[in-house]
């Protein structure tokens, strides 16, 4: 009798451990969906980066912790419009002064992201922190900021800095979207 009470103690601690092993696997996998589909291409890009699915998801989810404590704010209208008013008095400039324009492009770029409330650190970082509300352009963002560097070196084309300034522009106007709720 005892042999068998036994035997049905184990094998209900083996269940017990499968069904919580299993419920386990299924919410951190159910986890690293949520972490793919609110980071997109992002997540992709971390992932590639790292090379594993744990080290990505615990980077980007670091990240969104990072992003939640700081003082991100609503633009007033007037601030956002006045925004928005640099930023075609400087979309007019392209034309004739293209290097120029791009360089201010960053520049404004820089300030909206300030006035939003995040920090201005290191590019690395400032792409990074954009990535949690705005993952849909960081990648335009980071290839913007590659135009500009060569841009400072005298290495950018035309072309190239028409691609920066729609780069930075697409950033630019989401920035300016959201903040208009």
């Amino acid at each position: 009798m005892t042999t068998l009470v036994i035997v049905i103690i184990v094998i209900a601690a083996i269940i017990l451990i499968g069904g919580a092993v299993a419920w386990y696997v299924m919410q951190q996998d159910k986890r690293r969906r949520q972490v793919r589909e609110e980071f997109g291409p992002e997540y992709h890009r971390t992932l590639a980066r790292t090379g594993d699915r744990g080290k990505a998801q615990k980077e980007l989810e670091e990240r969104k912790k990072r992003v939640s404590s700081f003082d991100r704010k609503t633009l007033p209208r007037e601030m956002a419009e006045r925004f928005r008013n640099e930023w075609r008095t400087i979309q007019e400039r392209f034309v004739d002064e293209p290097k120029d324009a791009t360089t201010k492009a960053d520049q404004l770029v820089q300030q909206v992201m300030n006035e939003c409330g995040y920090p201005m650190a290191q590019f690395d970082q400032r792409a990074a922190d954009i990535s949690v509300d705005h993952p849909e352009v960081v990648q335009n963002y980071r290839s913007a900021h590659q135009i500009s560097q060569a841009n400072e070196r005298g290495e950018a084309s035309t072309e190239d800095l028409r691609q920066a300034f729609v780069h930075y522009r697409a950033l630019d106007r989401r920035l300016l979207s959201v903040l208009r709720r």
